[in-house]
């Protein structure tokens, strides 16, 4: 398979360096190697890595393990492995609720966890293939008050999270509010056009027209979307920018 980039979440020096020799040996790249809950989130908005390992327990964190896969599936889709000494069921079942490609106990075997990693990534990218195969000549079916609406992706200028619901905004004019959250929304929305800009944000890049320093504006709509005090970086380097000098 291709090297992937992955993020390590992990509290301990030793263990940590142990991941990322094993992952290197195996033609990886470790993008960063995160201790704390913040720490995690600034990898994830700067790197977007293939796939995360993540330690349960991190001491000395404001969150742990699982919070932290939460939250980090919030900004990015990708598969997660747990690492972690905590067999406790109940651990496990909070675990499982944020849908993990795999669980593995400490102390890790160095051949499993390659295995692992692989099978991870194979399995993630082949529910994004199905996804996209299922999805009949390119259009999504959004739920309307008594069924379906078709809708082409390309027409879809952002999505943005607002409480239970989630609204899509269409370059017609029309918005549709649906029940459910952004997180499980952008899975529909693989394509490279597509960006997270923030945890309620999903933007068509394709419809950016303008980017001040805390605002982008979309072709044909108003008024501007501010963009988060951490996102005009990220967001720029998904653009075509001319330099000047």
């Amino acid at each position: 398979m291709n090297p992937l980039t992955i993020l390590i979440v992990e509290d301990e020096t030793i263990t940590a360096m142990d991941l990322r020799e094993t992952l290197q040996e195996a033609g990886h790249r470790v993008v960063a190697i995160a201790r704390t809950f913040d720490q995690a989130l600034e990898a994830v908005k700067q790197h977007r890595p293939d796939l995360a390992l993540i330690d349960i327990q991190l001491e000395g964190s404001s969150a742990d393990g699982i919070t932290t896969a939460r939250e980090l599936l919030e900004i990015h889709r990708m598969p997660i492995i747990y690492l972690t000494a905590n067999s406790e069921p109940s651990t496990f079942q909070a675990a499982k609720k944020t849908l993990p490609a795999a669980y593995l106990l400490k102390p890790f075997r160095h051949d499993e966890l390659k295995l692992q990693v692989e099978l991870a990534y194979y399995y993630f990218q082949s529910m994004l293939k199905e996804l996209e195969e299922n999805t009949p000549s390119g259009y999504l079916y959004l739920p309307v008050d008594k069924g379906y609406e078709k809708v082409a992706p390309k027409t879809v200028l952002y999505v943005e999270a607002d409480g239970a619901y989630v609204k899509v905004y269409l370059t017609n004019g029309k918005t549709h509010h649906i029940s459910t959250n952004l997180s499980h929304l952008a899975q529909y929305f693989q394509a490279p056009n597509f960006y997270r800009l923030s945890r309620s944000l999903l933007i068509n890049l394709d419809y950016v027209e303008r980017v001040e320093s805390n605002y982008l504006f979309l072709t044909d709509h108003r008024p501007a979307i501010q963009i988060p005090a951490t996102g005009r970086k990220e967001l720029l380097k998904k653009l075509t920018i001319v330099r000047t000098k």
